[in-house]
Formats: structure tokens, C-alpha cells, sequence
């Protein structure tokens, strides 16, 4: 019985497949039907008496079947199901696994099914939608269109206007199919008339449409229509969207409506996407289950979340395409309220658990190698860096785990804050770590705090992967029992073996550089400390909201009294001769300067190629008598090191790198940025760009070169960046441009992925959505009401996993 068990297996899915769903499956069942009548020859002389009889059947149900009209394609379908189960289950198959009731198992198991399980995807088509996000029934749901089509207008063919998308309503007059070119591609044609006049439309390389469509067809076209050269009708369209209406009152998914439209992937286009989309709905769409309190409900004036499911992927007849497409309509916005709810709630959750720990030591007050350290610099602290450190101190006394985040502008005194903090952990007996996201910073962030701690009878250790032999062992040595009271490094920090005496503070530079897990197992290493994380990446309210929600958040907004702002201009390709004479006129001065290219991965061996060539040639033919380095990602670490080292230690003068510069490096003697097609960058990584210079007592200038491609768009951007130094400012615009995920990178930063909600768009929902969580925790801490047992579920099923890491930062 083998041969019949693998004959049945690969039969068995293309007709599930067919009978699931209907118009271009059936000619895959056309080339099934020749397969199973040469097949039954052969198996026939292996199988008993019933089994032959049974095949026979089957291929007589394929003989004439593409003759046939849907109606009874479906009952030779559904026979063939028939007698396939029949010998599987003589050939002892086992059972594939089935799509879950709707009557048998709970909406969750339901709606957690893989796609796999329903009825004409299969393990490949499973795999594409896995590609765009929607490997579950529930996921597939969330998987809004990207866009809508409004086609609900119905043209006449006598009022159609050329190059203008119209929808169509005709019955189908004639219809053939042929070759054409020298690719031979299949042609299949049909004309229509709806009265008024008649129209052609064409499709390439889609034979099996010949068969689809059939004489005496109402079908809805939609596409933009040309005037027809070759006689016959007036006008004609080229593979238009299509539609057969069958039946009167039949719901149009493809026309005659507002059209979802989905993002797509090869092997997979909006109209299978919708064709499944509407199946699936119809289904398990009212399993949706309604998580929001009904009081919340009532309040925000939202429809129930099954309905606003299905009205997101097929509006009903009254919406307004313009709301939907902005994603304000009624359905968008219960929808973005749930998620963005869900997310306030589990911040604010996770900000309460924090609050709940004890810690065992707390600072006391007395706060005395802060005060030498703060008399010792020379300079006051700004009104802002006293305001962070109070706020610091009041964390540090309190009963709870600090979870703070000090954002400011680069040169703002955030390091002079950090240390402020690390000496209260030190007063009080217990150990301060710096991890800073590269070996150069980590060393310049050493040399800066043993200059300014060991005068004090501070040790101040640092530990790189650079340190090896004996210097190593004895760096650990003393961090383990606890001779050194502040540790400065990277990612070396957190591997095996290294281990505290007594962590108290944890602080974290550029926190965003870092990987959620590196910063967790850094927090990890103390019975838990408090956690100062600090970013000179200015991060919009909005986000700030999203991203840190669980964390305290202080701005240190006022620079150092003296420091100047760097000069920026923008300049165009036909300029770079004025921008070279200024770097010469620097480099004679004794300055260093950074040329920067933008590298993205999409033309990653270009830019890298550009970035070589820049080097040479600055090296050869512009500045043949300054030292030209080359930094880029591809590098190997200590390569890397190696040029970043020259440029700190002044024996490098020009350094063409790619954006890698952004965080790596402290150069006070570097005093111009000259970056090449600046508008291929965010406005937000530009000011971050512009912040490695101005750092020593020189004025400095960053020179924007815009690409010859540069449009309108792209010069008003650089414009603001020249006008404005306000890096909040700046990072808003660059938020509302770009969206969150390419602010921040989201992979890096741990920001839950949003799907329906736009932080920046939907700014006023996340305020009232904050509110309402602030309002059920503030009743239900736990969540433990028996109202609220599916609001703890879709929490924990949504959003769980990743906000326990964020609480880290």
C-alpha cells in the first residue's frame, strides 16, 4: 500500500486546496485530473479489487471537468474529498491535522491556529504570510491593509476618460486566449459591453483565465482604460483588477467597494490575501475577543472589537475612504486605543513591580565624596545637572530600585551626572559600573573619571576585551572583591566571570547601542541595583512614553555656560570646492577633521566603494599632506580600534568613516563635520553627527553636502537642521518622518512592534489610552478582578515576553 499512501498525500492538499477556495485554484485541479488517470493504471495492478474500483471513480470525476460550471466543480470536488478519505483510510494514512472548531475548543486555541490549518494555504503560502508578519489566525486579522482602493463608483464605458481609473460593470460578450512575442507569452482576452458601449481587457501570462471566464458573465473591471488602436471597441484596459458576479446580493470583495489593499510578497497578491482574508473572517472573526472593560468602552465611544476587525479589512458601504486611509476611521481607532492600552498597561505594570522590590542599602544623605567631587571640577554645575542629581539622590534614598533615564544634548554634563550618581553608591560601601558601547569611549570615559575620582581614594578599574594576562586577572581580582568602587567598560562587563563584590549602580552610555538581553544581564550581575541609563539621542515625548514608560525620565536642557553651538551650513556639489578650501584652513590650524558617507544595507558595496575612493582621493590629490584614515562597519575590531585610536591620538587628521562614528569617539581637536549626501540621513542621526564636533575650545562646523538628486523636500529638512539646535525639536520632526522603528532601529531598542497604532499620528489616543491603564491599576493592581481576567490574558499573550526586558532600559 505505499504507492497508493504517497499517491493520496500529494493529491490530497491541492484538492483541499481547490474546494476551499474557488476562480484561479481549478486549473491546478485541471493538471491534478491528468495525474490521477495516469497514476491509476500504474496502481492498479498493485491494489485490491475495492481500491481500483474507488481510483476509477476518482479519475472519472476529473474527465470532463473543465467543462463544467462552478456549481458542479464543487460536487465533483467534494466526491473527490469523499473517496480520498476513504483510501487513506484503507491505506492507513494518518490524519492531517484539521482547523479548529468553531463549535469545539476555546476562541484563544482558535485564533493561535496556524495558518497552515486552514483550508487553502499549506506549509508554502504559510511560510509567505509568515514573511509579512501573520504566521496566526490572529495575527492574519492584524495584518491591516497598508492602503484602500475606493471602487464603489461604477462608470459607464460611453463617459470613460483615458489614463483615469474607472470600475466597470459588463457582461462578458466573447472571450479567447493565445500566444504572442517571441517569449511566447499566453494572451487571454475578453470583450464586454454594459450598454453603453463596448470595452476589451487583456491579461498576460494568465492562461488559466481563458477557462475562468465563460460568455453571458456580469464581471466588474477596474483599471484605467486606454484607447483602443485596433478597432473593435473604444476602448481597452490591460490586466485590470476583475470581479465575476455570479449571484444577486453575493458580498464583492475585489469591487464595486472599498478594496483593501495589503502589503504583498512574491507568490502572494492583495487579492489572495483578501480572498482569505474574508474567508477567515467569516469564520473566526467573531472569536475576536473583547478585552477592554465595557466602562472604557462606553467612555472612548468605541465599537466592539470583533465589528472593528472586520470593518478595518472590509468597510462597510457608508465609510469614508479618506478616514480610512488615514487611519482615523471609527474601526482604526478601536483598534489603535486597544493596542496602545495594552501597552500603557504593561508599562505601567512593570513600573509598578519595580516600585514593589525592596533594596537592601539605600543612600544616606551624607553624600560627602559627591560634595569633594563637585568642589574639585572648577566650574558650577548648571541649574538643569543640579535638578538630575537631586532627583537621583531622592531615587537612591527611596525604598524601591532606581529605573531612571537622563536624556541631553551631547555636552550637556550628562558623564559629570553619571558620576555624581556613582559616587553616592561608593559612600555608601557598594560598587558603581560605567558600560559605555565601545573600547575607545569606554577608555576616554576611564581616563575622564580616574582623573577626576582617584584624587578622592576612588579606584577606578577598567575592563575592555582588549585587557589580557595579568593586567586582566588583577582588574577582576579587584572588582570581585571590591577594591575598585567604580568599573568602566563595554559588552566585556557582562560575560562569565566577571563578578562584583557589591553592585549598587548600574549606568549604561548610549543605551540604545546595546542589545535588550546585554543590557538585562548587566542589571543582573548586583542583587538588584539601580539602573541610570543615559542617552544623548534625544527621544520625542511621545516615545519616550512608549519606550520607557516603565523609567523615570530626567532632561538635563541647558549646556555648560561657554560652550558655543557648531556652525552649519548646507552647501550643494557644485560648492565642494568652498568646502575643501575650509578644510585645508582648519587642518593648517592644527584641527582635525571627520568625513562622513551614509551607508545603507540596500547599496551597501556602493557606498562602501564611494567612501574608499573619497579617501584616496583626499589623501592623493586634495591633502596630500595630512594622514587620511578609513573607518567602516566592515572592518575587523581591531582594525577599527586601530583608526580610531590614530584619530583620537592626533596622528590621523582626516578620518572618512561611515555613520559607525556616531557614538564611538570624544575628539575636542576635531572641529569639522563634513557629511556627504546628507539627505539620505535622519535628521535626528545628522544632529548626532554635528555633536562630534564643538567639543574642545575651537569653533566648529558641520557641512551638509547635498547629493545632485537632492529634491525640494529633501533641502527643507537639511534647512531645519541648519536653523535649529534644539535636538528635541529636531528628533520630533525626525520621528514624525521616519516612524519609531527607524528612529531607534527597532531591533536594538526592544520597542514592541506597533501594528495598528503611529505613535506620532495617534499621539492624543496613547494620551487617553495612559489614562484609562493609570485608572484600572489604580482599582486592580494585579489585575485579578473577574472583569479583568482577558485583559490579563491579552496582556501577558501580547506583550509580556518583551516588557519585562524593557524594564532595563
Amino acid at each position: 500500500m505505499e504507492p497508493l499512501g504517497r499517491f493520496l498525500e500529494q493529491i490530497d492538499r491541492p484538492l483541499t486546496y481547490a474546494a476551499g477556495v474557488s476562480e484561479q485554484r481549478r486549473p491546478r485541479v485541471q493538471g491534478l485530473g491528468r495525474f490521477i488517470r495516469a497514476q491509476v493504471t500504474q496502481l492498479g495492478v498493485v491494489s485490491s479489487a475495492d481500491v481500483r474500483r474507488q481510483l476509477r471513480q476518482l479519475a472519472r470525476l476529473f474527465h470532463d471537468y473543465d467543462q463544467l460550471g462552478e456549481a458542479l466543480q464543487r460536487q465533483r470536488l467534494e466526491a473527490a474529498q469523499a473517496i480520498v478519505a476513504s483510501l487513506k483510510e484503507a491505506a492507513g494514512c494518518p490524519e492531517p491535522a484539521k482547523p479548529v472548531s468553531i463549535g469545539a475548543g476555546d476562541a484563544g486555541e482558535a485564533l493561535a491556529q496556524p495558518l497552515e490549518r486552514l483550508p487553502g494555504v499549506g506549509p508554502a503560502r504559510a511560510s509567505k504570510f509568515q514573511q509579512l508578519g501573520a504566521p496566526t489566525v490572529e495575527e492574519l486579522f492584524l495584518m491591516l491593509p497598508w492602503r484602500y482602493e475606493d471602487r464603489t463608483r461604477l462608470s459607464s464605458v460611453r463617459h470613460l476618460t483615458p489614463d483615469r481609473e474607472h470600475s466597470v460593470l459588463v457582461e462578458i460578450k466573447a472571450v479567447g486566449g493565445g500566444r504572442a512575442g517571441r517569449r511566447r507569452l499566453s494572451i487571454v482576452e475578453l470583450m464586454g459591453d454594459d450598454g453603453t458601449g463596448l470595452l476589451s481587457a487583456k491579461w498576460f501570462n494568465q492562461p488559466y483565465l481563458e477557462r475562468y471566464f465563460r460568455a453571458g458573465q456580469r464581471v466588474i473591471l477596474t483599471g484605467r482604460p486606454r484607447v483602443n488602436p485596433y478597432g473593435g471597441s473604444r476602448f481597452h484596459m490591460e490586466s485590470p483588477h476583475y470581479e465575476v458576479i455570479d449571484r444577486q446580493g453575493d458580498e464583492l470583495i475585489h469591487s464595486g467597494r472599498i478594496v483593501p489593499v495589503y502589503h504583498e510578497t512574491k507568490g502572494l497578491s492583495s487579492r489572495v490575501i483578501r480572498t482569505l482574508m474574508r474567508r477567515t473572517l467569516d469564520r473566526y472573526g467573531d472569536l475576536w475577543p473583547e478585552v477592554l472593560p465595557e466602562w472604557i468602552r462606553r467612555e472612548q465611544g468605541l465599537m466592539p472589537a470583533a465589528q472593528a476587525i472586520d470593518e478595518a479589512h472590509f468597510p462597510p458601504a457608508d465609510a469614508q475612504a479618506a478616514l480610512l486611509q488615514s487611519g482615523q476611521s471609527a474601526a482604526h481607532r478601536r483598534l489603535i486605543f486597544e493596542e496602545l492600552f495594552l501597552l500603557a498597561l504593561g508599562m505601567a505594570s512593570r513600573k509598578r513591580e519595580i516600585q514593589r522590590e525592596e533594596v537592601p542599602v539605600r543612600f544616606s544623605g551624607e553624600g560627602a565624596l559627591q560634595r569633594r567631587f563637585i568642589g574639585s571640577l572648577g566650574f558650577p554645575l548648571t541649574a538643569a545637572q543640579r535638578r538630575v542629581v537631586a532627583r537621583i539622590e531622592a531615587d537612591l534614598a527611596g525604598p524601591h530600585p532606581m529605573n531612571r533615564l537622563v536624556q541631553g544634548d551631547v555636552g550637556c554634563g550628562k558623564t559629570v551626572v553619571a558620576v555624581c550618581a556613582m559616587l553616592m553608591a561608593c559612600d555608601e560601601g557598594r560598587q558603581a559600573v560605567l558600560m559605555a558601547p565601545t573600547e575607545i569611549l569606554a577608555e576616554q570615559h576611564a581616563a575622564t573619571v580616574r582623573g577626576w575620582l582617584e584624587p578622592l581614594g576612588v579606584r577606578v578599574e577598567l575592563l575592555t576585551g582588549r585587557l589580557r594576562g595579568r593586567a586582566r586577572r588583577e582588574a577582576l581580582a579587584a572588582i570581585k572583591e571590591g577594591a575598585a568602587g567604580v568599573v568602566v567598560g563595554t559588552q566585556a562587563l557582562i560575560i562569565s566571570g566577571v563578578d562584583f563584590h557589591r553592585l549598587g549602580l548600574a549606568v549604561i552610555d548610549e543605551q540604545h547601542r546595546f542589545g535588550v538581553m546585554q543590557r538585562a544581564t548587566l542589571a543582573g550581575k548586583g542583587r538588584r541595583p539601580d539602573v541610570l541609563v543615559m542617552t544623548a539621542t534625544p527621544i520625542p515625548r511621545t516615545l519616550a512614553l512608549t519606550l520607557y514608560g516603565d523609567l523615570d525620565v530626567s532632561i538635563i536642557d541647558e549646556l555648560p555656560p561657554g560652550r558655543r553651538p557648531v556652525e552649519t551650513r548646507l552647501l550643494r556639489d557644485a560648492q565642494r570646492a568652498e568646502a575643501h578650501r575650509l578644510l585645508s584652513r582648519e587642518l593648517a590650524a592644527g584641527r582635525q577633521a571627520y568625513v562622513v558617507y551614509p551607508l545603507v544595507e540596500a547599496s551597501e558595496k556602493i557606498d562602501l566603494k564611494a567612501a574608499t575612493q573619497m579617501a584616496d582621493d583626499l589623501q592623493r590629490r586634495l591633502f596630500p599632506q595630512a594622514t587620511v584614515g578609513l573607518l567602516h562597519g566592515r572592518m575587523k575590531p581591531a582594525e577599527k580600534e586601530r583608526v580610531m585610536r590614530g584619530f583620537a591620538g592626533g596622528a590621523i587628521q582626516i578620518l572618512v568613516t561611515t555613520s559607525v562614528v556616531e557614538v564611538g569617539i570624544d575628539v575636542p581637536n576635531a572641529t569639522v563635520m563634513m557629511i556627504e549626501h546628507a539627505e539620505r540621513f535622519g535628521l535626528a542621526q545628522l544632529h548626532q553627527l554635528r555633536g562630534r564636533v564643538g567639543r574642545g575650545r575651537h569653533h566648529s562646523i558641520c557641512l551638509l553636502m547635498a547629493g545632485p538628486a537632492t529634491g525640494e523636500d529633501g533641502r527643507l529638512r537639511l534647512d531645519a537642521l541648519v536653523r535649529s539646535h534644539d535636538g528635541f525639536r529636531i528628533a520630533e520632526a525626525d520621528l514624525s518622518i521616519r516612524g519609531p522603528g527607524e528612529f531607534l532601529g527597532t531591533r536594538q531598542s526592544g520597542l514592541p512592534e506597533l501594528r495598528v497604532a503611529h505613535l506620532i499620528r495617534d499621539a492624543g489616543i496613547l494620551d487617553a489610552a495612559n489614562r484609562c491603564a493609570q485608572r484600572v491599576l489604580a482599582g486592580d493592581p494585579d489585575l485579578t478582578a473577574p472583569g479583568h481576567q482577558r485583559l490579563r490574558a491579552a496582556l501577558e499573550r501580547r506583550w509580556t515576553g518583551r516588557l519585562s526586558l524593557m524594564a532595563v532600559g
